[in-house]
């Protein structure tokens, strides 16, 4: 690693909702700079939660990034001059990054209905234990779980 590692800032809490998890989902779906757009995504999304199943939202969307989040990723590493996927535990962070990008590419897979709505749909399956986006994390976990023999080339 060449030079010092970026200082990590700290990200203001959600002026509506006063939760940094959601300030850090705004901006993961921010595109181009456009804040206000994407607070307007997240804020409809959660109003169609909150109509369609009568629950707090923040509720609901925590529950979601918890059962998304995976535990284990594999992560590449050349020994001997053969790449192994080798299985690692999931920090805390990453695993909230990682969920959040899950959830988004999920709903930005679904065609015809507004970024909002597909996005609260996601995060109602989710929240569920359903959705493109656990399908998602079943799929690390095994490939994780396939290459367990690997575990002891880990540092």
């Amino acid at each position: 690693m060449r030079g010092k590692p970026a200082i990590k800032r700290k990200i203001q809490a959600n002026s509506k909702y006063d939760d940094v998890d959601i300030a850090k989902f705004i901006n993961y779906i921010m595109r181009a700079g456009k804040k206000t757009i994407a607070q307007k995504i997240v804020y409809r999304c959660f109003d169609i939660i909150k109509e369609t199943i009568n629950q707090d939202p923040r509720h609901v969307f925590n529950k979601a990034l918890k059962q998304v989040g995976p535990l284990l990723e594999i992560r590449s590493r050349r020994v001997g001059g053969a790449n192994y996927q080798i299985p690692h535990q999931v920090r805390g962070e990453r695993r909230m990054a990682l969920a959040c990008h899950w959830i988004i590419g999920a709903a930005r897979a679904k065609k015809g209905k507004p970024m909002a709505e597909k996005l609260a749909m996601e995060i109602m399956d989710a929240s569920k234990g359903e959705g493109a986006a656990i399908k998602k994390r079943i799929d690390v976990h095994k490939m994780a779980e396939a290459n367990k023999a690997f575990a002891h080339f880990a540092r």
